[in-house]
Parts: C-alpha cells; sequence; structure tokens
C-alpha cells in the first residue's frame, strides 16, 4: 500500500526511511513542470529548484527525488535532478556550478563531503541561489537549510538496540557505512560507538568498512568482514546499498541464520530478505517525505516565507507544519522499526 505523506503525520511522524537516486548517466537530469528558465536568480517567484543527490543510480535518492518533485509540481513550480555517477568529494560541484550559471531558485543537496562543495554553494548563494541540504550535510556556513530525516541519536540507538537484540546482547559485531567522508553516517557512527559502550558493554565493535554506496564494493566488503573475523555476530549498514548488498551475500551462505544484519534500508529494497528469514528487522525513515519536505522548504526560503533563523516556520503541504531549530535545522521525524510482521504494509 502507499505509504501515504498523512499517513506518517498521523503517525506522530515514525515512518522513514532511506537511501537511492535515479538511474542514469552523469550528465542527464529529469525536468519537470512550468516553464524551464524559472524566472531570474533570486527572485520570489523562481521557483526552479534542482536536486543534486550524491550519486545517480542509488534507489534511496530516486524515491527522494520522487517526493521532491510531487512538492515542486504542487507549488508549481519546475523540477528537476542531476548528479555525478559515483558518489565522490567533489563530484558534486560542476552540477551546482552549472545550477548557479542557469539561474536556478534553489539547490537542494546531499552532500558527500561536508567541506567539498562549500564554495559552489557559496558561490550560488552570493548569486542568490537558496541551498538546501537533506540526508546529509555540508557545514552549516554553506547552506541556509537543512533538513535532517531523523535525529542523529535516534538513528544510531536505534540501530544498536536491533543488532543487540539480534545477537543476545553480546558478541562482535562490524559497521558497514557508505563513503569515509559521509556526514550523516560518520555521525551516526560516532554516536553508535558511544552508545554501546555505555549501554551494551558486552558488544564489541571489531571493525567498520566503507562500501562507497556501491553495491558490489559493499557485496565484497561483506565477504570480507566474515572472512576475516569468523566469530562475528552482525553486522549494521548505516546505508540503504550497504544493507542490501549484505544481505543478499549473507541470503545464499552459510552465514545465513547465524551472522544477523540490520541497519537502514527501504522496504522494497529488504522485503525478500526480510521474509526469507536472512534479515529480522531494519530501520528507516520515508526518503520521499525527506525529498518532500526540502522542496517546501527551498520554496519557503525563495518566497521569503522563511530565512532558516531558529524559530522560523513553514507549512510543507500534506506535511503540515515544521519549525527551524538549532543551526538552521529542520527535523523530519523518528526512524521507523520495520519486520515481518509490518512490511508488507509499505510500498517504497
Amino acid at each position: 500500500m502507499k505509504f501515504a505523506r498523512k499517513r506518517v503525520t498521523a503517525l506522530a511522524g515514525l515512518a522513514m526511511a532511506a537511501a537511492l537516486v535515479l538511474t542514469g548517466c552523469a550528465d542527464t537530469g529529469t525536468t519537470t513542470g512550468g516553464s524551464s528558465d524559472g524566472g531570474s536568480s533570486g527572485s520570489s517567484d523562481n521557483l526552479a529548484i534542482t536536486f543534486i543527490p550524491k550519486n545517480l543510480g542509488n534507489p534511496y535518492f530516486d524515491t527522494s527525488s520522487k517526493g521532491g518533485k510531487a512538492a515542486v509540481e504542487e507549488l508549481g513550480g519546475t523540477f528537476a535532478e542531476v548528479g555525478p555517477a559515483e558518489a565522490t568529494p567533489d563530484a558534486q560541484v560542476s552540477y551546482i556550478n552549472t545550477a548557479t550559471q542557469q539561474g536556478v531558485g534553489a539547490l537542494v543537496v546531499s552532500a558527500n563531503d561536508p567541506k567539498a562543495i562549500c564554495d559552489a554553494l557559496n558561490e550560488a548563494r552570493d548569486a542568490g541561489v537558496k541551498v538546501v541540504t537533506f540526508d546529509s550535510d555540508t557545514n552549516a556556513d554553506c547552506r541556509d537549510l537543512f533538513i535532517n530525516q531523523a535525529d542523529s541519536e535516534g538513528i544510531a540507538k536505534v540501530q544498536v538496540d536491533l543488532i543487540a537484540e539480534q545477537i543476545g546482547g553480546s558478541g562482535e559485531i562490524a559497521i558497514l557505512s557508505a563513503s569515509a567522508n559521509a556526514t550523516n553516517q560518520n555521525t551516526w557512527i560516532e554516536l553508535m560507538e558511544e552508545y554501546l559502550a555505555s549501554e551494551y558493554p558486552d558488544i564489541t565493535l571489531v571493525e567498520t568498512v566503507y562500501g562507497d554506496d556501491d553495491d558490489q564494493t559493499s557485496f565484497d566488503k561483506t565477504a570480507a568482514l566474515l572472512q576475516t573475523h569468523p566469530d562475528l555476530k552482525g553486522i549494521i549498514s548505516p546505508t540503504t546499498v550497504g544493507i542490501a548488498a549484505a544481505a543478499r551475500y549473507v541470503s545464499t551462505s552459510d552465514y545465513k541464520g547465524k551472522v544477523a544484519i540490520t541497519g537502514l534500508g527501504t522496504p522494497n529494497q529488504m522485503r525478500e530478505y526480510v521474509e526469507d528469514g536472512t534479515v529480522t528487522a531494519f530501520a528507516l525513515w520515508n526518503p520521499e517525505d525527506l525529498g518532500y519536505l526540502a522542496a517546501y522548504a527551498a520554496a519557503a526560503l525563495i518566497k521569503g516565507d522563511i530565512t532558516g533563523a531558529e524559530g522560523d516556520t513553514f507549512e510543507a503541504g500534506d506535511l503540515g507544519e515544521y519549525t527551524v531549530g538549532a543551526d538552521s535545522v529542520v527535523l523530519l521525524g523518528d526512524p521507523y522499526v520495520f519486520d515481518a510482521d509490518n512490511i508488507a504494509d509499505f510500498d517504497f
């Protein structure tokens, strides 16, 4: 069934979900909505909003862009999505520069690195372009708003609690992350380490590896982890690409039923692994809602309804009213746990 935005609101924001981008070439984008010029850069009627995900070909951002496109169309603006083929630190710079030259009203960016794209983003802001980051932030002085999918502590806690429950509260675990420079991943991992130390002293984190949000690399890293650590009892992967690759490896190996896999994933991506018993439970937020909220926030900045100051409020369509918090951060909601009892209720 459709995981409607109104249902998310009714569930007190519990539904959340994770990571994925449009399949396509690095130099191609999608444009929909009104006229392509969208008005002059910096004007209050320039609702030309361009999404730049970490990389194209990632299902997480495919879903977030779907939400962004829906919001922009509701607002009567022009939606576009462009981005690199690989999620490397400076790969987004040329797309930011091109969009700035085209005079878009706002950029909505999931950053591959907190610093590498800052100069390009600030040049865009100097040209009157509003900058919203989502999913993965830049340094705060490089953007106007950050749309955070969930509180970092909550994301870290839910993943650790899930693995602890699945391995009986003791044993060796590993983390399979995205890129080593991903700000969101690194924040979550640091908080997971702290939470493990304080709440689960009998669980040992033996290694953190990076699959670069690439399916084959993540698959190979999973195999290497299991070979290097024969006593491994579980793997946390706080990235949708990684958790699916890890589950795919384990599902056809002798480790199935012996090594727990959890982290952040989408229901459609993880359904077969939950149904075949490879994965007991995992968490996420709804990336479609994340993109939807980011687009509405961008429009509110363009129209001057908000400036990004703490305490600013704006309406986000079906999601309702949101308030800007400290450091110009807007929080979507809390993580949601998917398991065999509820996964059939969701379709994204």
